[in-house]
């Protein structure tokens, strides 16, 4: 009789491998699908509040076209108020993110906690959502006949 032992289970190391980090991938997707729906929610939250912002504006800045200014140096005026407004929201998103990172150390797979993707393309793309958010509207309402927008307050 030999001393043999039946192998029950024969797998590659592939398929071990993949077997044994399913449930970390499968959190990971989690984690990546809720955290492009935030994403997506902060996208819609910045421009509906900044496009709402400008729209109030709309008489004062029908007062400034009135007092004979610069329809374009108007537009600007509330893009840099704007931004004023939603870089330091920007700076402290990023400290906050940079403090909180290392909690979620442990459920990282495949990318590091200080990902330069993520702290430098979610602020560019936040900032460009609040520029787009208040173009439009301050275009709009530095064409419009300063009387009609004195009339509408």
């Amino acid at each position: 009789m030999s001393g043999g032992v039946t192998l029950a289970q024969i797998r590659s190391m592939d398929t071990v491998s993949v077997d044994a980090t399913a449930r970390t991938r499968f959190q990971m997707v989690l984690m990546a699908i809720f955290g492009g729906s935030a994403l997506l929610l902060a996208a819609v939250g910045v421009y509906g509040v900044m496009a709402y912002t400008v729209r109030q504006r709309t008489h004062e800045i029908g007062v400034r076209l009135a007092s004979d200014a610069d329809p374009r140096v108007v537009r600007h005026m509330v893009i840099r108020q704007s931004l004023g407004v939603t870089l330091p929201g920007v700076v402290l998103g990023i400290a906050a993110a940079f403090g909180l990172a290392r909690v979620l150390d442990g459920l990282l797979f495949g990318v590091t906690v200080h990902d330069p993707l993520v702290f430098v393309g979610v602020p560019l793309f936040l900032t460009a959502v609040t520029i787009v958010a208040v173009v439009r509207p301050s275009q709009i309402a530095s064409h419009i006949d300063p009387a009609v927008a004195l009339r509408r307050s």
